[in-house]
């Protein structure tokens, strides 16, 4: 339970440098009646984004806010037009999980105009200055623990084990944000390996733009593990899969699946994944799917809200983070949250007595 209680620890530290932000005496612990925040989603596709909503709704109802909840079906032009529906209805705040960072630069100068603070959720919005905070998790610490599982399951880091081994790399959505930090905290783990010939990629695929997977697309992601093995595995075989999302993840492992893996004499290889997603934990269990990253969007969710109450009534909310994100326009202060590995050995006291996930979740 350490990991929960280091998350827990950090939580009450931004409650309270909230409330002393706002403080003493005055309304900043519940929101006005008549105060009401959009909220803009990317999509119902994956069930943490459901979560997420859910979760977000959740919190603000308890400040005391109204909320409007929408979902954008993965589809950039869809979501800034409901941001822009937002805008003109006169939400109070806007929190923005975007699909494309990159699309909100009009949408969002207008937001500015009508003083309308935006607060980007998990995903950095980029080449706006409207972007007042971002709540997200260490994204860098997220990158790393993945290649840390991969190098220390392979032996390498003790030197129990000899290379050399295959490994091969995929990364998230080019429009993304976090996709860069994600990988390049990979890949400064994987890259002194992959130098002294510890770790072979056969594709030869390295760079990021070789490697993304449009909107994190599970069967994108198979068809490319597909052509891979087809072109360059022939007669060999795959050690370790470097995947940055437990949706991508799955579609891996199918394909690996029909090229025989899993099956006698050819186990699968270590596979990664993100966000703790059911199907990709029942994947663990039964020994497919070797890992994933656990983040805790119920204290996201907190975090946000009491940014989201903060910024309402004009003041600085708690951030831990002001040199690391620049969107292009402006360094937005964050405050990010603790990611933590699970994996087989340690998922139910990850996630089943936290709470998070139940073992009914499971069957």
């Amino acid at each position: 339970m350490r990991a929960r209680t280091t998350v827990a620890a950090a939580i009450s530290t931004v409650l309270t440098l909230s409330l002393a932000s706002c403080g003493e005496g005055s309304d900043a612990g519940s929101g006005d009646e008549t105060a009401s925040v959009g909220i803009a989603m990317p999509t119902k596709t994956s069930q943490r984004w459901i979560d997420d909503g859910r979760n977000m709704v959740d919190e603000l109802k308890g400040f005391g806010y109204t909320t409007t909840l929408k979902y954008a079906d993965n589809d950039p032009k869809n979501q800034v037009a409901q941001v822009q529906a937002m805008i003109d209805d006169g939400v109070d705040a806007l929190v923005i999980a975007s699909v494309d960072g990159r699309a909100f630069t009009d949408v969002l100068s207008k937001a500015k105009d009508s003083g309308i603070p935006v607060i980007s959720y998990d995903r950095l919005i980029l080449g706006s200055d409207a972007v007042n905070y971002y709540a997200s998790f260490d994204n860098v610490k997220v990158g790393a623990q993945q290649a840390d599982f991969i190098v220390e399951s392979l032996g390498l880091v003790n030197g129990s084990r000899k290379g050399p081994f295959t490994i091969e790399l995929f990364a998230g959505s080019s429009d993304d944000n976090n996709t860069r930090y994600f990988f390049d905290a990979s890949m400064e783990v994987l890259e002194p390996y992959i130098q002294n010939g510890d770790l072979i990629v056969r594709s030869g695929e390295t760079d990021l733009d070789q490697v993304t997977t449009l909107r994190w697309d599970g069967p994108t992601a198979e068809k490319r593990m597909n052509k891979i093995l087809d072109s360059k595995y022939n007669g060999q075989t795959i050690d370790a899969v470097l995947s940055p999302y437990d949706g991508m993840s799955l579609g891996i492992l199918n394909a690996l699946k029909e090229h025989g893996y899993g099956g006698a004499g050819k186990p699968l290889p270590i596979v990664t994944g993100q966000d703790a997603e059911a199907p990709s934990i029942k994947s663990i269990v039964e020994g497919e799917q070797t890992q994933t990253i656990y983040k805790d969007t119920r204290e996201l969710a907190l975090v946000t809200s009491y940014m989201v109450n903060s910024v309402v009534h004009d003041k600085k909310p708690a951030v831990n983070d002001t040199r690391t994100y620049n969107n292009g326009k402006k360094v937005v202060p964050a405050y990010l949250l603790e990611p933590v590995s699970v994996d087989k050995g340690n998922y139910e006291q990850v996630l089943i007595d936290s709470g998070y996930m139940k073992k009914s979740d499971l069957k």
